[in-house]
């Protein structure tokens, strides 16, 4: 981090109401560019509801209500940051691979041509250097008019990662994206992790906090919509400040 850099999102007092419930409660929360941030706690803890505030996924539910502040690059996401231009400046990888119907080479261009890139070259040469970022490239680069349907499960997460990188975001959002996968496959998931924070600023979710300690720089924990804690991960681990923290990673509960 440099110490002249600005954080890549800044949250204060955000919370997220469905109805009359208050999902999320007054969150604080800072992730420089270039961080890798996991967020754990049990189900329904609010975790994925935060992540949603970064792409603004929450608008989408009509009972859904944001109160408080979210910055990106200083910008209030909630404010006049327009909602297609902020979706393209944000990735989505979800939970279940979900490729396209149609090939490889297809679903990886097809951001870029909803925005109007045409030019064959480019979209050649995108398509080879999202699937190289993604650790896709030598697997596929001998079938890329074949269907991505017919790719492994971690193939096709590895492809809808590529697909994410495609549009060039500054974040990418990760809810539970090993969940569906073998430890093999996961494995490749989080060594590619490790190699795309180089580059991004991401943030996944997961309830394994086993691989929240290997591939995140900063942890949060979630508890019934409260951010109890949120640190640097070695030090969430081995020394939370929080009671609730040390008996959910130490297995109390959750």
């Amino acid at each position: 981090m440099n110490k002249e850099e600005k954080p890549k999102l800044e949250v204060r007092s955000l919370s997220v109401f469905y109805g009359e419930v208050e999902a999320l409660k007054k969150v604080a929360f800072t992730l420089w560019p270039r961080e890798l941030a996991a967020f754990i706690g049990p189900s329904g803890c609010g975790k994925s509801t935060f992540l949603r505030v970064f792409n603004r996924m929450n608008d989408l539910i009509p009972s859904c209500k944001v109160t408080g502040t979210a910055l990106m690059d200083g910008q209030d996401i909630y404010g006049n940051l327009d909602v297609s231009e902020l979706r393209s400046r944000v990735g989505m990888v979800f939970q279940k691979p979900n490729p396209f119907n149609m090939s490889i080479f297809d679903n990886v261009a097809y951001g870029p041509r909803m925005q109007g890139q045409k030019d064959r070259r480019f979209l050649a040469e995108l398509v080879e250097t999202s699937l190289t970022k993604a650790a896709l490239w030598e697997e596929v680069k001998d079938r890329l008019k074949r269907s991505a349907l017919g790719l492994s499960g971690g193939q096709q997460q590895r492809l809808c990662i590529a697909r994410s990188i495609a549009m060039q975001p500054e974040l990418i959002l990760m809810d539970e994206p090993t969940s569906a996968l073998d430890p093999l496959a996961t494995g490749k998931i989080e060594e590619l992790m490790g190699e795309l924070k180089k580059e991004y600023t991401i943030i996944i979710v997961t309830h394994a906090m086993h691989q929240a300690a290997r591939v995140s720089d900063k942890t949060a924990f979630f508890l019934l919509g409260d951010l109890v804690e949120y640190n640097d991960t070695k030090t969430l681990f081995t020394n939370p400040k929080d009671r609730r923290t040390e008996a959910y990673i130490s297995g109390r509960f959750g």
